[in-house]
Protein backbone atom coordinates (compact mmCIF):
# COMPACT_ATOMS: atom_id res chain seq x y z
CA UNK A 1 0.00 0.00 0.00
CA UNK A 2 1.04 3.50 -0.77
CA UNK A 3 1.27 5.74 2.25
CA UNK A 4 0.99 9.16 2.48
CA UNK A 5 4.27 9.62 4.35
CA UNK A 6 5.93 8.03 1.44
CA UNK A 7 3.93 10.41 -1.48
CA UNK A 8 5.83 12.91 0.54
CA UNK A 9 8.63 11.81 0.44
CA UNK A 10 8.97 10.98 -3.26
CA UNK A 11 7.64 14.90 -3.39
CA UNK A 12 10.44 15.86 -1.71
CA UNK A 13 13.52 13.71 -3.15
CA UNK A 14 12.04 13.97 -7.05
CA UNK A 15 12.18 18.18 -7.01
CA UNK A 16 15.32 17.82 -5.25
CA UNK A 17 16.99 15.97 -7.75
CA UNK A 18 15.58 17.64 -10.68
CA UNK A 19 16.52 21.21 -9.04
CA UNK A 20 19.60 19.98 -8.55
CA UNK A 21 20.38 18.50 -11.97
CA UNK A 22 18.85 22.06 -13.09
CA UNK A 23 21.43 23.91 -11.15
CA UNK A 24 24.42 21.67 -12.73
CA UNK A 25 22.46 21.74 -16.51
CA UNK A 26 25.30 22.59 -18.09
CA UNK A 27 26.74 18.94 -17.57
CA UNK A 28 23.92 17.00 -18.54
CA UNK A 29 23.40 14.73 -21.41
CA UNK A 30 21.24 15.46 -24.45
CA UNK A 31 18.79 12.79 -23.35
CA UNK A 32 17.96 10.69 -20.61
CA UNK A 33 16.20 7.74 -20.24
CA UNK A 34 14.49 6.18 -17.26
CA UNK A 35 13.48 2.38 -17.16
CA UNK A 36 14.54 1.69 -20.78
CA UNK A 37 11.83 4.33 -21.79
CA UNK A 38 13.21 7.46 -24.12
CA UNK A 39 12.33 10.47 -21.84
CA UNK A 40 13.97 13.23 -24.46
CA UNK A 41 11.20 14.60 -26.17
CA UNK A 42 10.41 15.41 -22.64
CA UNK A 43 7.25 13.98 -21.92
CA UNK A 44 7.91 13.13 -18.75
CA UNK A 45 4.54 11.67 -16.45
CA UNK A 46 4.28 10.55 -13.28
CA UNK A 47 2.56 7.76 -12.09
CA UNK A 48 -0.53 8.22 -10.32
CA UNK A 49 -1.07 5.79 -7.27
CA UNK A 50 -4.02 7.66 -5.83
CA UNK A 51 -6.75 8.85 -8.31
CA UNK A 52 -8.49 10.49 -6.22
CA UNK A 53 -8.06 13.30 -3.44
CA UNK A 54 -5.11 15.75 -3.13
CA UNK A 55 -2.27 13.27 -3.53
CA UNK A 56 -3.18 13.29 -7.07
CA UNK A 57 -3.46 17.09 -7.07
CA UNK A 58 -0.36 17.21 -5.79
CA UNK A 59 1.42 15.00 -7.97
CA UNK A 60 -0.26 16.74 -10.76
CA UNK A 61 1.01 19.96 -9.74
CA UNK A 62 4.68 18.24 -9.48
CA UNK A 63 4.31 17.19 -13.32
CA UNK A 64 3.65 20.62 -14.10
CA UNK A 65 6.69 21.50 -12.94
CA UNK A 66 8.82 18.98 -14.20
CA UNK A 67 8.03 19.75 -17.20
CA UNK A 68 8.81 23.25 -17.22
CA UNK A 69 12.18 22.11 -15.99
CA UNK A 70 12.30 20.05 -19.18
CA UNK A 71 11.78 22.69 -21.21
CA UNK A 72 14.17 25.04 -19.25
CA UNK A 73 16.79 22.45 -19.90
CA UNK A 74 16.54 22.52 -23.74
CA UNK A 75 16.47 25.79 -23.81
CA UNK A 76 19.99 25.82 -21.85
CA UNK A 77 21.31 23.65 -24.97
CA UNK A 78 21.50 27.00 -27.27
CA UNK A 79 22.77 28.78 -24.33
CA UNK A 80 25.36 27.01 -23.96
CA UNK A 81 26.03 27.06 -27.78
CA UNK A 82 25.79 30.27 -27.77
CA UNK A 83 28.53 30.51 -24.73
CA UNK A 84 31.05 28.66 -26.54
CA UNK A 85 30.46 30.35 -29.90
CA UNK A 86 28.54 27.70 -31.52
CA UNK A 87 25.34 29.68 -32.52
CA UNK A 88 23.83 32.63 -31.81
CA UNK A 89 20.61 33.54 -29.88
CA UNK A 90 17.76 35.43 -32.05
CA UNK A 91 17.14 38.83 -31.37
CA UNK A 92 13.30 39.22 -31.05
CA UNK A 93 13.15 42.44 -29.75
CA UNK A 94 10.63 44.95 -31.51
CA UNK A 95 14.33 47.38 -30.99
CA UNK A 96 17.66 47.19 -31.69
CA UNK A 97 19.79 45.62 -28.63
CA UNK A 98 23.11 46.73 -27.82
CA UNK A 99 26.41 45.00 -28.64
CA UNK A 100 29.45 44.63 -27.18
CA UNK A 101 33.16 42.84 -26.89
CA UNK A 102 31.23 40.75 -23.90
CA UNK A 103 29.70 37.75 -25.64
CA UNK A 104 27.76 36.69 -22.52
CA UNK A 105 26.28 40.69 -22.51
CA UNK A 106 25.93 41.13 -26.11
CA UNK A 107 22.67 39.29 -26.68
CA UNK A 108 19.22 38.83 -24.99
CA UNK A 109 18.28 35.20 -23.78
CA UNK A 110 15.46 33.64 -26.05
CA UNK A 111 11.64 34.40 -25.28
CA UNK A 112 11.19 30.95 -24.28
CA UNK A 113 14.40 30.41 -22.18
CA UNK A 114 12.86 33.36 -20.50
CA UNK A 115 9.18 32.13 -20.37
CA UNK A 116 10.04 29.15 -18.87
CA UNK A 117 12.62 30.36 -16.44
CA UNK A 118 9.68 33.19 -14.98
CA UNK A 119 6.89 30.22 -15.31
CA UNK A 120 8.98 27.44 -13.17
CA UNK A 121 9.57 30.09 -10.65
CA UNK A 122 5.45 31.14 -10.84
CA UNK A 123 4.43 27.55 -10.35
CA UNK A 124 6.55 26.63 -7.71
CA UNK A 125 5.39 29.05 -5.13
CA UNK A 126 1.72 28.25 -6.34
CA UNK A 127 2.33 24.39 -5.62
CA UNK A 128 4.18 25.35 -2.51
CA UNK A 129 0.72 27.57 -1.87
CA UNK A 130 -1.01 24.57 -2.66
CA UNK A 131 0.72 22.43 -0.20
CA UNK A 132 0.44 24.98 2.74
CA UNK A 133 -3.48 24.58 2.36
CA UNK A 134 -3.45 20.54 2.55
CA UNK A 135 -0.78 20.74 5.66
CA UNK A 136 -3.63 19.69 7.90
CA UNK A 137 -3.53 16.88 6.20
CA UNK A 138 0.71 15.92 6.14
CA UNK A 139 2.78 15.23 9.41
CA UNK A 140 4.54 17.76 11.12
CA UNK A 141 8.21 16.09 10.43
CA UNK A 142 6.71 15.95 6.64
CA UNK A 143 5.72 19.70 6.17
CA UNK A 144 9.05 20.79 7.85
CA UNK A 145 10.78 18.33 5.15
CA UNK A 146 9.02 19.74 2.27
CA UNK A 147 9.29 23.34 3.42
CA UNK A 148 13.14 22.62 3.34
CA UNK A 149 13.13 21.45 -0.07
CA UNK A 150 10.57 24.25 -1.27
CA UNK A 151 13.34 26.92 0.64
CA UNK A 152 16.42 25.29 -1.65
CA UNK A 153 14.54 24.96 -4.67
CA UNK A 154 13.70 28.70 -4.86
CA UNK A 155 17.93 29.14 -3.90
CA UNK A 156 18.54 27.16 -7.01
CA UNK A 157 15.98 29.14 -9.08
CA UNK A 158 17.72 32.30 -7.46
CA UNK A 159 21.26 31.35 -8.28
CA UNK A 160 20.17 30.01 -11.63
CA UNK A 161 19.28 33.52 -13.68
CA UNK A 162 22.18 35.31 -11.32
CA UNK A 163 24.64 32.83 -13.42
CA UNK A 164 22.98 32.12 -16.82
CA UNK A 165 25.31 34.77 -18.03
CA UNK A 166 22.65 37.55 -19.17
CA UNK A 167 22.14 39.59 -15.88
CA UNK A 168 24.08 42.14 -16.86
CA UNK A 169 22.45 42.38 -20.46
CA UNK A 170 18.89 42.45 -18.58
CA UNK A 171 19.25 45.27 -16.76
CA UNK A 172 21.05 46.91 -19.43
CA UNK A 173 18.19 46.41 -21.71
CA UNK A 174 15.69 46.62 -18.93
CA UNK A 175 17.16 50.47 -18.32
CA UNK A 176 17.55 51.34 -22.11
CA UNK A 177 13.67 50.82 -22.23
CA UNK A 178 13.16 52.39 -19.24
CA UNK A 179 15.15 55.81 -20.26
CA UNK A 180 12.92 55.74 -23.71
CA UNK A 181 9.38 55.74 -21.80
CA UNK A 182 11.24 58.61 -19.21
CA UNK A 183 12.32 60.80 -22.52
CA UNK A 184 8.57 60.50 -24.01
CA UNK A 185 7.13 61.36 -21.16
CA UNK A 186 9.31 64.44 -20.89
CA UNK A 187 9.28 65.30 -23.81
CA UNK A 188 5.34 65.38 -24.14
CA UNK A 189 5.62 67.47 -20.30
CA UNK A 190 7.98 70.28 -21.95
CA UNK A 191 6.53 71.18 -25.50
CA UNK A 192 8.51 73.77 -27.35
CA UNK A 193 5.52 76.13 -27.37
CA UNK A 194 3.56 75.74 -24.09
CA UNK A 195 1.14 78.37 -25.77
CA UNK A 196 0.12 75.99 -28.41
CA UNK A 197 0.55 72.85 -26.87
CA UNK A 198 -2.68 70.73 -26.36
CA UNK A 199 -3.42 69.77 -22.46
CA UNK A 200 -5.24 67.93 -20.39
CA UNK A 201 -6.24 69.11 -16.75
CA UNK A 202 -6.44 67.20 -13.71
CA UNK A 203 -7.10 68.54 -10.17
CA UNK A 204 -4.83 66.81 -7.85
CA UNK A 205 -7.12 67.17 -4.30
CA UNK A 206 -9.45 63.71 -4.96
CA UNK A 207 -11.26 62.75 -1.58
CA UNK A 208 -8.95 59.66 -0.56
CA UNK A 209 -5.62 59.20 0.96
CA UNK A 210 -2.38 59.77 -0.03
CA UNK A 211 -1.42 56.38 -2.18
CA UNK A 212 -4.84 57.10 -3.60
CA UNK A 213 -4.21 60.45 -4.89
CA UNK A 214 -0.78 59.21 -6.13
CA UNK A 215 -2.21 57.02 -8.47
CA UNK A 216 -5.07 59.15 -9.06
CA UNK A 217 -2.49 61.66 -10.78
CA UNK A 218 -0.44 58.43 -13.03
CA UNK A 219 -3.75 58.12 -14.23
CA UNK A 220 -4.04 61.23 -15.26
CA UNK A 221 -0.36 61.09 -16.56
CA UNK A 222 -1.09 58.08 -18.45
CA UNK A 223 -4.03 59.56 -20.14
CA UNK A 224 -1.68 62.37 -21.19
CA UNK A 225 0.65 60.40 -22.66
CA UNK A 226 -2.07 58.53 -24.69
CA UNK A 227 -3.78 61.34 -25.86
CA UNK A 228 -0.26 63.19 -26.99
CA UNK A 229 -1.06 65.94 -24.51
CA UNK A 230 0.55 67.75 -21.74
CA UNK A 231 -0.47 67.01 -18.04
CA UNK A 232 -1.17 70.62 -16.14
CA UNK A 233 -1.81 69.14 -12.55
CA UNK A 234 -3.79 71.52 -10.38
CA UNK A 235 -2.03 70.95 -6.87
CA UNK A 236 -2.62 74.10 -4.81
CA UNK A 237 -4.32 73.72 -1.32
CA UNK A 238 -3.53 70.51 -1.94
CA UNK A 239 -4.86 68.53 1.56
CA UNK A 240 -1.25 67.35 1.90
CA UNK A 241 0.91 70.45 1.59
CA UNK A 242 -1.02 73.52 0.83
CA UNK A 243 1.74 74.66 -1.03
CA UNK A 244 1.13 72.07 -3.96
CA UNK A 245 3.22 69.27 -5.74
CA UNK A 246 6.08 71.21 -6.01
CA UNK A 247 7.13 71.72 -2.56
CA UNK A 248 8.28 67.93 -2.31
CA UNK A 249 8.07 66.60 -5.88
CA UNK A 250 9.77 68.08 -8.90
CA UNK A 251 7.63 70.12 -11.48
CA UNK A 252 5.40 67.72 -14.07
CA UNK A 253 6.98 69.92 -16.54
CA UNK A 254 9.82 73.12 -16.82
CA UNK A 255 8.10 75.04 -19.96
CA UNK A 256 4.44 74.46 -19.03
CA UNK A 257 2.60 74.81 -16.46
CA UNK A 258 -0.52 77.02 -16.94
CA UNK A 259 -3.89 75.61 -18.40
CA UNK A 260 -4.44 78.82 -20.53
CA UNK A 261 -5.23 77.50 -24.18
CA UNK A 262 -7.48 79.13 -27.48
CA UNK A 263 -10.70 76.61 -26.11
CA UNK A 264 -11.59 74.36 -23.49
CA UNK A 265 -14.17 71.91 -22.78
CA UNK A 266 -14.94 68.49 -20.62
CA UNK A 267 -13.99 64.76 -21.15
CA UNK A 268 -17.69 63.75 -20.83
CA UNK A 269 -18.71 66.28 -23.28
CA UNK A 270 -17.47 63.84 -25.83
CA UNK A 271 -15.43 67.12 -27.85
CA UNK A 272 -11.90 65.88 -27.21
CA UNK A 273 -10.31 67.97 -29.96
CA UNK A 274 -10.34 71.22 -27.70
CA UNK A 275 -6.80 72.59 -26.57
CA UNK A 276 -7.38 72.05 -23.23
CA UNK A 277 -9.41 69.18 -22.46
CA UNK A 278 -10.59 68.53 -18.52
CA UNK A 279 -10.12 64.83 -16.74
CA UNK A 280 -12.87 63.99 -13.86
CA UNK A 281 -11.17 61.14 -11.83
CA UNK A 282 -11.81 57.84 -12.71
CA UNK A 283 -14.91 56.67 -11.28
CA UNK A 284 -16.72 59.54 -13.10
CA UNK A 285 -15.12 58.80 -16.52
CA UNK A 286 -17.08 58.58 -19.01
CA UNK A 287 -16.91 57.17 -22.22
CA UNK A 288 -14.07 54.62 -20.90
CA UNK A 289 -11.13 55.22 -23.32
CA UNK A 290 -9.12 51.55 -24.05
CA UNK A 291 -5.62 52.72 -22.85
CA UNK A 292 -6.15 53.09 -19.32
CA UNK A 293 -3.80 51.59 -16.95
CA UNK A 294 -2.48 48.42 -16.97
CA UNK A 295 -2.75 48.58 -21.05
CA UNK A 296 0.69 48.56 -22.17
CA UNK A 297 1.25 50.58 -25.54
CA UNK A 298 2.01 47.81 -29.05
CA UNK A 299 5.48 49.77 -30.04
CA UNK A 300 6.69 48.53 -27.04
CA UNK A 301 4.77 45.69 -25.93
CA UNK A 302 7.34 42.54 -28.39
CA UNK A 303 10.64 43.82 -25.85
CA UNK A 304 8.52 44.66 -22.27
CA UNK A 305 6.71 41.16 -22.55
CA UNK A 306 10.39 39.46 -22.96
CA UNK A 307 12.30 41.77 -20.46
CA UNK A 308 9.38 41.12 -17.75
CA UNK A 309 7.30 38.87 -16.01
CA UNK A 310 4.38 41.45 -15.32
CA UNK A 311 4.75 43.88 -18.19
CA UNK A 312 1.58 45.93 -16.89
CA UNK A 313 3.33 47.10 -14.09
CA UNK A 314 6.43 47.80 -15.20
CA UNK A 315 4.34 50.37 -17.23
CA UNK A 316 2.58 51.93 -14.31
CA UNK A 317 6.27 51.92 -12.64
CA UNK A 318 7.81 54.38 -15.40
CA UNK A 319 4.93 57.57 -14.79
CA UNK A 320 5.39 56.32 -10.85
CA UNK A 321 9.24 57.10 -11.75
CA UNK A 322 8.45 60.00 -13.78
CA UNK A 323 5.70 61.50 -11.39
CA UNK A 324 7.94 61.17 -8.00
CA UNK A 325 11.17 62.93 -8.36
CA UNK A 326 11.88 64.04 -5.13
CA UNK A 327 13.05 67.69 -4.35
CA UNK A 328 16.13 67.70 -3.17
CA UNK A 329 14.93 68.71 -0.01
CA UNK A 330 12.96 65.67 0.23
CA UNK A 331 15.86 63.28 -1.07
CA UNK A 332 18.10 64.24 1.11
CA UNK A 333 15.59 63.32 4.01
CA UNK A 334 15.20 59.92 2.84
CA UNK A 335 19.14 59.50 2.79
CA UNK A 336 19.97 60.71 6.02
CA UNK A 337 16.77 57.96 7.07
CA UNK A 338 18.77 55.27 4.93
CA UNK A 339 21.87 56.13 6.59
CA UNK A 340 20.86 56.44 10.45
CA UNK A 341 18.81 52.84 9.83
CA UNK A 342 22.27 50.91 8.19
CA UNK A 343 19.61 50.62 5.31
CA UNK A 344 21.29 47.60 3.40
CA UNK A 345 20.85 44.49 1.56
CA UNK A 346 19.33 41.98 1.80
CA UNK A 347 16.56 43.48 3.83
CA UNK A 348 13.16 42.59 3.70
CA UNK A 349 10.44 45.59 3.76
CA UNK A 350 6.98 44.90 5.68
CA UNK A 351 4.17 47.51 5.24
CA UNK A 352 1.26 46.74 7.40
CA UNK A 353 -1.56 48.91 6.87
CA UNK A 354 -4.33 49.27 10.28
CA UNK A 355 -6.62 51.63 11.35
CA UNK A 356 -9.84 52.53 8.32
CA UNK A 357 -8.55 49.33 6.51
CA UNK A 358 -9.88 46.56 9.01
CA UNK A 359 -13.42 45.27 8.81
CA UNK A 360 -13.96 47.07 5.70
CA UNK A 361 -11.59 47.24 2.62
CA UNK A 362 -9.34 44.65 4.67
CA UNK A 363 -9.02 41.96 6.88
CA UNK A 364 -6.65 41.57 9.97
CA UNK A 365 -3.25 40.10 9.82
CA UNK A 366 -1.34 39.61 13.00
CA UNK A 367 2.41 40.43 12.44
CA UNK A 368 3.58 36.51 12.94
CA UNK A 369 1.86 36.28 9.33
CA UNK A 370 4.21 39.08 7.63
CA UNK A 371 7.36 37.56 10.12
CA UNK A 372 6.71 33.91 8.50
CA UNK A 373 6.98 35.00 4.92
CA UNK A 374 10.02 37.13 6.10
CA UNK A 375 11.81 34.26 7.73
CA UNK A 376 11.29 32.29 4.55
CA UNK A 377 12.78 34.65 2.49
CA UNK A 378 16.00 35.39 4.29
CA UNK A 379 16.18 31.44 4.70
CA UNK A 380 16.41 31.21 1.00
CA UNK A 381 18.68 33.45 1.02
CA UNK A 382 21.06 31.50 2.95
CA UNK A 383 20.71 29.07 0.93
CA UNK A 384 21.50 30.39 -1.95
CA UNK A 385 24.95 32.52 0.07
CA UNK A 386 25.74 29.03 1.98
CA UNK A 387 25.69 31.00 5.05
CA UNK A 388 24.20 32.99 7.92
CA UNK A 389 22.45 36.12 7.16
CA UNK A 390 21.58 39.07 9.46
CA UNK A 391 17.55 39.47 9.01
CA UNK A 392 17.08 42.82 8.80
CA UNK A 393 13.92 44.08 8.45
CA UNK A 394 12.15 47.58 7.87
CA UNK A 395 8.54 47.53 8.57
CA UNK A 396 6.20 50.64 7.99
CA UNK A 397 2.79 51.08 9.39
CA UNK A 398 -0.15 53.78 10.61
CA UNK A 399 0.11 51.73 14.11
CA UNK A 400 2.54 52.66 16.03
CA UNK A 401 1.87 49.33 17.93
CA UNK A 402 3.30 47.38 15.58
CA UNK A 403 6.98 48.33 15.54
CA UNK A 404 7.28 48.21 19.26
CA UNK A 405 5.69 45.04 19.12
CA UNK A 406 7.90 43.29 16.36
CA UNK A 407 11.13 45.23 18.57
CA UNK A 408 9.81 43.12 21.74
CA UNK A 409 8.94 39.27 19.92
CA UNK A 410 11.53 38.99 17.51
CA UNK A 411 14.73 40.39 20.06
CA UNK A 412 17.23 38.21 19.44
CA UNK A 413 20.50 38.64 17.67
CA UNK A 414 19.81 37.08 14.22
CA UNK A 415 16.59 39.55 13.69
CA UNK A 416 17.45 43.50 12.98
CA UNK A 417 14.08 45.07 13.13
CA UNK A 418 13.92 48.73 11.65
CA UNK A 419 11.25 52.00 11.48
CA UNK A 420 10.44 55.34 12.21
CA UNK A 421 7.86 55.41 15.31
CA UNK A 422 7.38 58.96 14.51
CA UNK A 423 6.27 58.46 11.29
CA UNK A 424 3.89 55.39 12.76
CA UNK A 425 2.05 57.74 14.86
CA UNK A 426 2.05 60.66 12.52
CA UNK A 427 0.73 58.43 9.87
CA UNK A 428 -2.18 57.86 12.35
CA UNK A 429 -6.02 58.77 11.02
CA UNK A 430 -5.81 61.90 13.29
CA UNK A 431 -2.85 63.16 11.97
CA UNK A 432 -2.47 61.56 8.31
CA UNK A 433 -2.82 65.03 6.13
CA UNK A 434 0.07 66.53 8.44
CA UNK A 435 2.54 63.60 7.64
CA UNK A 436 3.31 63.92 3.84
CA UNK A 437 7.24 63.58 4.60
CA UNK A 438 6.43 60.62 6.74
CA UNK A 439 4.27 58.65 4.40
CA UNK A 440 7.07 59.47 1.18
CA UNK A 441 9.93 58.52 3.43
CA UNK A 442 8.04 54.75 4.46
CA UNK A 443 7.40 54.35 0.61
CA UNK A 444 10.54 54.87 -0.99
CA UNK A 445 12.12 52.92 2.13
CA UNK A 446 9.81 50.22 0.97
CA UNK A 447 10.87 50.56 -2.55
CA UNK A 448 14.44 50.22 -1.53
CA UNK A 449 13.98 46.70 0.34
CA UNK A 450 15.08 43.15 -1.71
CA UNK A 451 11.33 42.36 -1.25
CA UNK A 452 8.21 43.43 -0.10
CA UNK A 453 5.32 41.41 2.02
CA UNK A 454 2.38 43.85 2.54
CA UNK A 455 -1.41 43.50 1.71
CA UNK A 456 -2.16 44.27 -1.88
CA UNK A 457 -5.34 46.08 -1.07
CA UNK A 458 -3.66 48.99 0.08
CA UNK A 459 -2.70 51.88 -1.94
CA UNK A 460 0.41 52.60 -0.49
CA UNK A 461 1.58 49.17 -0.43
CA UNK A 462 1.04 48.16 -4.10
CA UNK A 463 2.69 51.89 -4.83
CA UNK A 464 6.20 50.79 -3.18
CA UNK A 465 5.65 47.57 -5.03
CA UNK A 466 5.26 49.93 -8.72
CA UNK A 467 8.49 52.08 -7.55
CA UNK A 468 10.12 48.84 -7.03
CA UNK A 469 9.81 47.81 -10.50
CA UNK A 470 11.92 50.71 -11.32
CA UNK A 471 15.03 49.51 -9.35
CA UNK A 472 15.55 46.39 -10.72
CA UNK A 473 15.13 44.20 -13.68
CA UNK A 474 12.37 42.18 -13.83
CA UNK A 475 11.49 42.98 -10.04
CA UNK A 476 7.44 41.05 -10.78
CA UNK A 477 8.19 38.45 -8.06
CA UNK A 478 9.46 40.52 -5.54
CA UNK A 479 6.40 41.10 -3.36
CA UNK A 480 4.28 38.53 -1.48
CA UNK A 481 0.43 39.92 -0.63
CA UNK A 482 -1.31 38.78 2.26
CA UNK A 483 -4.62 39.54 0.46
CA UNK A 484 -5.03 40.96 -3.20
CA UNK A 485 -3.34 40.72 -6.08
CA UNK A 486 -1.73 43.67 -8.01
CA UNK A 487 -4.39 45.91 -9.53
CA UNK A 488 -4.81 49.46 -10.47
CA UNK A 489 -7.90 50.75 -8.81
CA UNK A 490 -10.52 51.84 -11.77
CA UNK A 491 -8.44 50.70 -14.54
CA UNK A 492 -8.45 47.94 -16.92
CA UNK A 493 -8.35 44.27 -14.88
CA UNK A 494 -5.57 41.89 -15.52
CA UNK A 495 -6.29 39.26 -18.54
CA UNK A 496 -4.74 35.63 -18.10
CA UNK A 497 -4.15 33.30 -20.88
CA UNK A 498 -5.05 29.27 -19.83
CA UNK A 499 -1.78 26.98 -20.93
CA UNK A 500 -3.20 24.02 -20.54
CA UNK A 501 -6.21 22.56 -20.55
CA UNK A 502 -8.58 22.05 -17.57
CA UNK A 503 -11.81 19.74 -16.88
CA UNK A 504 -14.05 20.93 -13.83
CA UNK A 505 -14.09 18.18 -11.05
CA UNK A 506 -17.12 20.37 -9.45
CA UNK A 507 -19.34 23.15 -10.26
CA UNK A 508 -16.85 25.83 -8.41
CA UNK A 509 -14.32 25.21 -11.27
CA UNK A 510 -14.13 26.72 -14.64
CA UNK A 511 -13.69 24.64 -17.90
CA UNK A 512 -10.02 25.53 -19.29
CA UNK A 513 -9.14 25.35 -22.55
CA UNK A 514 -5.63 26.34 -24.03
CA UNK A 515 -5.77 29.77 -25.45
CA UNK A 516 -8.89 30.44 -23.17
CA UNK A 517 -8.24 34.26 -21.76
CA UNK A 518 -9.94 34.15 -18.08
CA UNK A 519 -10.32 37.91 -16.20
CA UNK A 520 -8.57 37.68 -13.33
CA UNK A 521 -10.65 38.43 -9.89
CA UNK A 522 -8.00 37.06 -7.12
CA UNK A 523 -5.71 34.63 -5.85
CA UNK A 524 -6.56 32.90 -2.82
CA UNK A 525 -2.84 32.18 -2.41
CA UNK A 526 -3.74 28.50 -1.53
CA UNK A 527 -3.24 26.89 -5.14
CA UNK A 528 -6.65 28.57 -7.00
CA UNK A 529 -7.52 31.90 -7.66
CA UNK A 530 -10.84 32.65 -9.07
CA UNK A 531 -11.66 34.71 -12.21
CA UNK A 532 -14.28 34.68 -15.64
CA UNK A 533 -13.59 32.48 -18.54
CA UNK A 534 -14.56 34.87 -21.21
CA UNK A 535 -15.01 32.51 -23.82
CA UNK A 536 -17.87 30.45 -21.20
CA UNK A 537 -18.20 33.91 -19.43
CA UNK A 538 -18.37 31.31 -16.21
CA UNK A 539 -17.23 33.02 -12.77
CA UNK A 540 -15.85 30.44 -10.48
CA UNK A 541 -12.83 29.24 -8.83
CA UNK A 542 -10.01 28.27 -11.56
CA UNK A 543 -6.42 27.08 -11.11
Amino acid sequence: MITKSYIVRCFCIVLALWFILLGFMSFLPESNNSGGKDNSDGNYNLLLYHKNGDTAELLKRIDVVLKEVNELKKNSREIRKYLSGGSSLKNTSDETMDTSNNAVSSRYPSPTYEKTRRFLEIDLKEMWNFVQAKSGNIGETDMKQIKDVYKQLRAHLMKLRASDGFELVRRRETEALSNLVQKRIYDLQNPKKCETARKLVCTLNKGCGFGCQIHHVGYCLTVAYATSRTLILESKGWRYNRQGWEKVFLPLSDTCTNSYGASRGDWSAGKHNVQVLILPIVDFLKPRPPYLPVVIPSDIANKLETLHGEPHIFWVGQFMKYLLRLQPETNSSIEESKSKLHFESPIVGIHIRRTDKIGTEASFHSLKEYMDHAEDYFDIIQNLNGAPVKKKVFIASDDPNVLAEATNKYSSSEWEILGDKGVAQSASLSQRYYALHGIIKDVFLLSECDIVICTFSSQVCRLAYEILQSRHPDASQRFISLDDVYYYGGGVGVIQIAEKAHEPRNDQEIELKPGDTINLAGNHWNGLSKGTNRRTNRVCISY
